[in-house]
């Protein structure tokens, strides 16, 4: 199959870079100095289970320049993109293509289905420690490398989304078909949604929150808010969320941070609202309390992030 992946950033990089040494037909839409970088020297991979390499040659394109019809579009770009990529997905999409986002923001799916009423459009998440180190280089700090994705309609189900897994398993990455992918993206925005909000506020990595302290506290607290959330939406999770989450940041390196961190002290138009502001708004609409989200969002607030 043809994949096209939108956002060449530490998820959708490591995704095309990954595929395509693999042998799998991936272009990257990256924009800029990255976009230069790549098409001149091939994608520069720094990782800490695979050593440093170069993936070269590997297809990259802009969205003006792009002009091929995927089966697969993973859409890998930052929440307050999304909207951009849209048009984008019109003009190249053909009857049968797939869009699958893989976004940090949950519900991103049922929204960009919306948009797209003439395609299938699942819903996703990624379990991945990676970022831009530079221009042309993406930096994996860490080893796990999980896509979970799937439809929200078992009718919508085509036998192309097995074909995906099997792509991405041969690819060294860890695929996953969810059978419930409202429960299983709840269950990834239960981590990535904590270590946000418990970074920014105390302005930590990963290694502050892997030891006993007030910020591992924090993020466990943040966590068993979103555990009741996932209790009051129907779709309480199989597992115990802060031992697992737990389990995952600790396999971090100590420098990890998440892209919402970064983006703020960068100056960068961020993520907050759909990682911490919307979890707020989610305890309001279904009663739950969420004090520790409150208290980190009205902190935010007072400092202008927005």
């Amino acid at each position: 199959m043809k994949y096209l992946v939108i956002g060449a950033g530490g998820t959708g990089g490591s995704i095309g870079a990954y595929m395509t040494e693999a042998g799998k037909d991936v272009t990257l839409i990256a924009r800029g100095e990255h976009l230069r970088n790549i098409q001149k020297q091939g994608l520069k991979m720094e990782t800490t289970e695979k050593g440093n390499y170069t993936v070269q040659p590997i297809k990259a394109s802009d969205m003006e320049h792009y002009e091929e019809q995927p089966d697969i579009i993973f859409v890998c770009v930052k929440g307050y993109s999304l909207e951009d990529t849209v048009p984008f997905i019109r003009r190249v999409a053909k009857e049968s293509t797939i869009v699958i986002p893989i976004l940090n923001i949950y519900g991103t799916g049922s929204r960009l289905q919306e948009k797209l009423p003439e395609l299938l459009v699942t819903d996703g998440c990624i379990y991945i420690a990676g970022e831009i180190k530079e221009p042309g280089t993406i930096w994996l700090n860490g080893d796990i490398f999980r896509v979970v994705f799937g439809v929200r309609d078992p009718e919508q189900l085509r036998p192309e989304l097995f074909e995906v897994v099997k792509d991405l398993k041969d690819s060294g990455i860890d695929g996953v078909l969810s059978d419930n992918i409202r429960r299983d993206a709840l269950q990834k925005f239960a981590y990535v949604s904590p270590m946000a909000a418990c970074g920014l506020y105390y302005h930590v990595s990963a290694g502050e929150v892997q030891v006993t302290g007030e910020a591992r506290d924090t993020f466990v607290k943040l966590m068993k808010e979103v555990d009741a959330l996932a209790v009051a939406m129907g779709v309480p999770f199989l597992v115990d969320i802060v031992a697992t989450n737990l389990r995952i940041l600790d396999t971090l390196n100590q420098t990890a941070s998440t892209s919402m961190q970064r983006d703020i002290y960068a100056g960068k138009s961020s993520e907050i609202d759909g990682l911490i502001y919307e979890v707020v708004r989610m305890g309001k609409k279904y009663g739950v309390p969420t004090p520790t989200y409150e208290m980190i969002a009205d902190w935010a607030k007072a400092q202008g992030f927005v």
